[in-house]
């Protein structure tokens, strides 16, 4: 059993993405109580708006440490997700500060349904990730 720089990297993966699942389940609830008018858009965009670039910062920084290793696989499965959040990034509605969501556009019926999915897909893909990154960090602790 030897601990290297991939055994870092994974574990720094499992903390950082039990985070970045915490991000998901905030942002599939906030879209929920959206849709059911329970929050009014201008509170919840002020919410969900300071969340964006930490939850991008924290997906890179996990995929640096798999590229710094040499974990070309877990790599490879996160290359999808950062070209996404790169290209919804830039295609943003036009604001004042950083984020995506803009509180006039947010209400309407196929933004709201949208952002809702993106909230689910990427609460599956970062759980399924969780056990990946698990089963890479026991491999790789227990590679001779």
């Amino acid at each position: 059993m030897a601990f290297s720089f991939p055994a870092f990297s994974y574990i720094i993966a499992l903390i950082v993405d039990a985070f970045l699942i915490f991000f998901s389940i905030f942002h599939v609830i906030a879209f929920d109580e959206l849709k059911t008018d329970y929050k009014n858009p201008i509170d919840q965009c002020n919410s969900l708006n300071p969340l964006v670039l930490p939850e991008y910062l924290l997906h890179l920084l996990i995929n640096l440490l798999f590229l710094l290793s040499g974990e070309w696989f877990s790599l490879l499965i996160n290359v999808p997700l950062i070209l996404y959040h790169i290209h919804r990034y830039r295609t943003r509605p036009v604001m004042s500060g950083p984020g995506l969501y803009d509180p006039t556009s947010i209400m309407n019926a196929d933004v709201l349904t949208v952002c809702q999915r993106e909230g689910w897909i990427k609460l599956a893909f970062y759980l399924l990730s969780f056990f990946l990154y698990l089963y890479g960090m026991i491999v790789v602790l227990i590679a001779v």
